[in-house]
Parts: structure tokens; C-alpha cells; sequence
């Protein structure tokens, strides 16, 4: 995009055909579909496998169990951890996929170079905590009804690095699978974006929908989440690396897990919590502000990322660069 005033968004492409370009011939949609499977197959299991020891550790602690235990399950520090941790089933999919179905080393998925631009991982993940923390406040503006959250400043504390390493586990991995395995391997098959930009996108905010909220709000999700995807695949398309995209959807995840939450579920290592979206209450009013908030918020990450004047643009991944880790 570019309107000739030297100071619009542009994006040169180059780096995106260097990163689409490299799977090799063994990456054809038969087995792109086979991977998927197995990726999806193996998430499934660890997910199960993860719960369950979560879920015996939890109810060896209860006294009684009732009818909602598992509800308070999921909801518990426990089950939160074990909600993330069970991530790792797609780095393991991904890691058999790309051995042995396309004959490629996982890193490939990260870009041309094999490496992921620190660079740009850190200018993803503070152009988000900016935009999120400008978020936070049209959104108690919207509905001011933050209150202290139960975890104390010392277990928040003691939380802090394991919360962090987790949530880097899952959103890592959504990256490689989303913005990396599908992207780079639909990309390579065709050449229209209406495919590999817009189906992973899709398949990735579809995962969102959250059968507690109402229609309204889940669709605000969902359209504040699919502007959040669109911001990752432009971040990929424009430097041809994962980096940006990683520190990005890092950042976003941080604020929710730790910082304000917005999900009753996810909100036991949170300092704040916020009114929950899928409480009762909202108007589609509300949902159509929210909407609009998430959308703000990714326009401004876009800028702050991609445009030429900014301190925080990411840049293109060039050959034998020396901005990689």
C-alpha cells in the first residue's frame, strides 16, 4: 500500500516469495493435508493427556467433588497451566510433519533463513503491549468494572516466568502452525491470497468462538480476532520471518493471561479482571464498540509496525542477514 507520499504503509514482497518458495517438493496439498492431520491428531492427544493429569491433580485436592468440578477445574491455576502446556502437542505434530511427511527441518517453518528475527520479535511484542494497554482503556471507558484480581502480588510474582514460558509455548505454536506451516505451504501451492492468507486466518478465528458468551459478543470476538490475524499475516508477508508475528501474538496473550483478563476462565493469574465477555449484560452496542476497539487497536499495531517513520517498523528478512538469533 502505498499513496506516493513517501510516508503510507508500504510492503515489498520480496521477503515473503524468498519464504514461500522454500518447501521443497514434498510440500504438495496432499500432504499438507496429511500433516495438518497428524498435527491435529497429536494436539488432541496431548490436550487429553495434559487434562487428565491436570484434572487427577486438582480433584486429589478437593474434599468432595460436585457438578461443576470440572468447570472449576478449567478454571483453576491448574487447569490453566494445563490448558497451556497442552500446546505442545502441536510443536510435536509440527516436528513429525515436517520430518517425515515433507522431509524438512522444523526451523524451515520460521522463515527463509531458518531463524527467527529477535529484532522483530521484540517490536512485535512492545507495539502490542502499547496498543493493548490503549485497548484497556477505551474498553473500561466502555465499562469500567476492573477489580483487583484474587492472585496475590507474591504468587503473581512466583507465577511470573512460568506463566510467560507457557504462554510463549502456545502462541508459538499457533504461530508456526497458522502464520508457518499452513501459510507457507498454501502460499507455495497458490498464488492467491484469498487461499493462504484468508484460510488459516479463518480456521484460526474460528478456534475462538466461545459457546458461554452471547451471539453478539462472539461475534465481536471473532471480528476483533480476525484483525488480529490479518495484523499476523501481514507481519509475515511483509518480512518473510515469524519473528514479528511471534513477539506480537505474545504480547497480546501476556496481557490477558497476566496483566487484565476479560475471560472468567483464564483469569486466575491475572493482577485485574475486567468484566467477563461472556458474562450477562452486554448490549449489542456494547459488542458492536468492542468490535471497533479491537479493530482500532490493530490499525494502530499496523502502523506502528509498518510504517516507514515508525521506531518500531520490522524489516524485511534479507539474505545472510545479521539481525537473527
Amino acid at each position: 500500500m502505498d499513496s506516493g507520499s513517501g510516508t503510507s504503509v508500504k510492503i515489498d514482497d520480496t521477503a515473503f516469495e524468498r519464504y514461500r518458495n522454500t518447501p521443497n517438493a514434498g510440500t504438495n496439498l496432499l500432504r499438507l493435508l496429511l500433516g495438518t492431520a497428524i498435527v491435529v491428531l497429536l494436539w488432541g492427544a496431548t490436550t487429553a493427556a495434559v487434562l487428565f493429569g491436570g484434572a487427577y491433580v486438582y480433584f486429589a485436592w478437593q474434599a468432595a467433588v460436585s457438578p461443576y468440578a470440572m468447570q472449576g477445574f478449567l478454571a483453576s491455576p491448574i487447569g490453566v497451566l494445563s490448558a497451556l502446556a497442552s500446546f505442545a502437542g502441536i510443536w510435536i505434530g509440527l516436528w513429525i510433519a515436517m520430518r517425515w511427511v515433507h522431509g524438512e527441518p522444523l526451523s524451515a517453518l520460521l522463515g527463509a533463513d531458518r531463524r527467527v528475527s529477535r529484532s522483530d520479535f521484540l517490536k512485535g511484542l512492545i507495539a502490542v503491549l502499547i496498543t493493548s494497554a490503549l485497548s484497556e482503556v477505551l474498553l473500561y471507558w466502555l465499562e469500567p468494572g476492573i477489580a483487583r484480581g484474587s492472585i496475590s502480588l507474591s504468587s503473581w510474582l512466583l507465577f511470573l516466568i512460568p506463566i510467560v514460558a507457557l504462554t510463549l509455548l502456545q502462541t508459538s505454536s499457533e504461530e508456526m502452525l497458522f502464520r508457518g506451516y499452513l501459510l507457507r505451504g498454501l502460499a507455495n501451492r497458490f498464488r492467491s491470497p484469498f487461499i493462504w492468507a484468508l484460510l488459516p486466518g479463518l480456521l484460526f478465528t474460528s478456534l475462538h468462538w466461545s459457546g458461554g458468551s452471547s451471539a453478539a459478543i462472539n461475534a465481536c470476538v471473532l471480528v476483533s480476532i480476525a484483525a488480529f490475524a490479518l495484523l499476523l499475516t501481514l507481519l509475515v508477508y511483509a518480512t518473510g520471518n515469524l519473528g514479528a508475528a511471534l513477539g506480537a501474538h505474545l504480547g497480546n496473550n501476556l496481557t490477558g493471561f497476566l496483566l487484565i483478563s476479560h475471560q472468567e476462565s483464564y483469569n486466575s493469574f491475572a493482577l485485574f479482571t475486567a468484566t467477563p465477555l461472556e458474562g450477562p449484560g452486554w448490549t449489542t452496542t456494547d459488542a458492536v464498540l468492542i468490535a471497533m476497539i479491537g479493530i482500532v487497536s490493530t490499525l494502530l499495531t499496523i502502523v506502528l509496525l509498518l510504517h516507514p517513520r515508525s521506531p518500531l517498523r520490522v524489516s524485511a528478512e534479507v539474505p545472510n542477514g545479521a539481525d537473527t538469533i
